[in-house]
């Protein structure tokens, strides 16, 4: 099935919210316990952090990955709309040396939060349990040293009970002709009932740091999209696309695949357009990358947005280097509620390359109702030149505002409160389904407002190193309310339900329909 919206635009919701930016961002740089992302060569990539409730207490803690320092567990002590405040709380299973970055997400629908960790070495699959305690996994990933994972994503594929995993593998250390041109292989689990078996080898691998499962085209089934980093695997390698059939293969020339060369770091996806079928955002080097689809080319065909949408993100705006910028992890959000998502970007050189800014500030580029975008990294405070690697947009005390936070190399954490006057209003909005996969991975949530809608894909992946699995939020500029329905994993489409502005709520499966719970 594929899904297709008409005359659905981001102007209209402009015109529909009366939403236009009625003041610009503003973020207030949070105390919190000193947590250092280092190491050698290996930990020149990675830092990245996993947010999601391990306490069930609706508040998103943050697992941050240390590189050749321990892992941390903070746990979110906030109040309600309050000051965000963070406590360090790791507990012994979490302490944890080589973690390049993590990811979350329920495996075994038990409604605790697992922890999928990437590390130099084994990798682990931590299985949450009540108090944010967890347990190792006896798994088929306990028998695999995958060498040095970056990059990781999951979906639930039709008629499985537990998820299927990618796992992707940068630099073969033990290669001795390496590190260029000997990129390691990279490796699909795929469940047999209740348990994994041997994994599939996804051939050629070409150093990935980011890959993402999606639903490119509305079709029904998730892809899995994988970045590549061109400054190892040299003149052989690309972006690849992987279709998941029974045997999973790259898509091709001849299937609308394009030949896209970057160093590529950090993945994000959303339809910023209202067409229901979402861009793509590619972290680099240089020039940073906004696709869009070609959508009548029957396939995975892109499409680079121009130099004039503002999306390039090349330079450092800030701080006096002229040099090529370098970008980590990316993700949308709404920071100021008018309905127009926004995008951040975590920015920091490798560690001394002499042809890339040393002084590369975090982006925040701010969407207008004509769809281009403006830096506002500085005005709004965020504009740190630390080294930046992984980093998330995430309310983290519930008042409607979408946070920051960052992983640096050689540098403390940093947490950025959204502390902007005059925002819109809002929605927040967390799926439950029955087991498997309680929390819906891949469904799509659609929020109409007037006569634009908002359509969001649930995933697991993406970003550089590091994901959440929080409420999905929505600004609705001056709307006071929105209709919502879900089209689920297994494409079953529920009801429209009508939610008022301002609050954050569950939506459960009810048959067709959708039972709304405030929290």
């Amino acid at each position: 099935m594929r899904w297709a919206f008409k005359g659905l635009t981001t102007i209209a919701l402009v015109s529909a919210a009366g939403a236009e930016p009625s003041s610009a961002p503003v973020f207030a740089s949070v105390d919190i316990s000193q947590h250092v992302y280092d190491g050698g060569w290996e930990y020149y990539v990675g830092g990245g952090m996993a947010v999601f409730d391990c306490d069930q207490d609706r508040m998103p803690d943050i697992f941050a990955a240390g590189g050749a320092n321990p892992s941390v567990l903070l746990r979110n002590t906030s109040a309600r709309a309050g000051d965000i405040k963070f406590v360090e709380n790791t507990p012994p299973e979490l302490i944890l040396e080589h973690v390049i970055g993590a990811y979350p997400l329920d495996v075994n629908s038990d409604g605790f939060m697992d922890l999928a960790v990437l590390r130099v070495g084994r990798n682990r699959l931590l299985m949450g349990q009540a108090g944010c305690r967890f347990t190792p996994t006896p798994d088929p990933l306990e028998n695999y040293d995958q060498g040095w994972s970056t990059a990781f994503s999951a979906t639930w594929e039709a008629g499985n009970t537990l998820p299927t995993l990618a796992f992707g593998n940068y630099v073969d250390r033990t290669d001795p002709e390496g590190p260029f041109g000997t990129c390691d292989t990279n490796f699909l689990f795929r469940p047999q009932g209740s348990r994994y078996v041997a994994p599939i080898a996804l051939e050629p691998g070409y150093c990935p740091l980011s890959m993402l499962f999606t639903d490119w085209g509305r079709r029904g089934q998730a892809d899995l999209r994988v970045s590549n980093d061109r400054h190892y695997y040299l003149h052989d390698g690309q972006e690849q696309m992987w279709q998941m059939a029974d045997l999973p293969r790259l898509y091709q020339p001849e299937d609308g695949w394009q030949n896209h060369k970057l160093w590529g770091m950090g993945i994000a996806s959303r339809d910023i357009t209202g067409d229901g079928i979402p861009e793509v955002y590619l972290t680099s080097m240089g020039d940073q990358r906004l696709q869009m689809l070609n959508k009548d080319a029957g396939g995975p065909s892109y499409r680079d947005a121009t130099y004039g949408r503002g999306t390039s993100a090349h330079r450092p705006y800030t701080g006096g280097d002229g040099r090529p910028s370098t970008g980590w992890h990316v993700g949308f959000g709404d920071v100021q509620n008018d309905g127009l998502d926004d995008i951040f970007i975590t920015k920091g050189n490798v560690q001394q390359m002499p042809g890339s800014a040393m002084d590369d500030p975090n982006n925040l580029l701010l969407q207008a109702a004509d769809g281009m975008f403006y830096e506002a990294g500085e005005s709004a405070g965020i504009a740190s030149l630390l080294r930046g690697r992984g980093g998330a947009m995430a309310d983290l005390n519930l008042d409607g505002l979408l946070d920051l936070a960052v992983v640096n190399r050689q540098g403390p954490l940093e947490l950025y409160q959204n502390i902007t006057r005059g925002a819109g209003n809002w929605l927040a909005v967390k799926l439950r389904q029955a087991a498997p996969n309680r929390d819906a991975i891949g469904a799509w949530i659609e929020v109409r407002v007037g006569d634009h809608m908002f359509a969001r894909e649930l995933t697991v992946g993406g970003g550089h190193a590091g994901g959440q699995i929080t409420a999905e939020h929505f600004g609705l500029g001056l709307a006071l309310s929105a209709q919502i329905r879900v089209i689920w994993p297994d494409q079953t489409v529920s009801d429209w339900q009508e939610v008022g502005a301002g609050k954050a709520v569950f939506l459960t499966r009810n048959a067709t329909g959708l039972k709304v719970s405030v929290y």
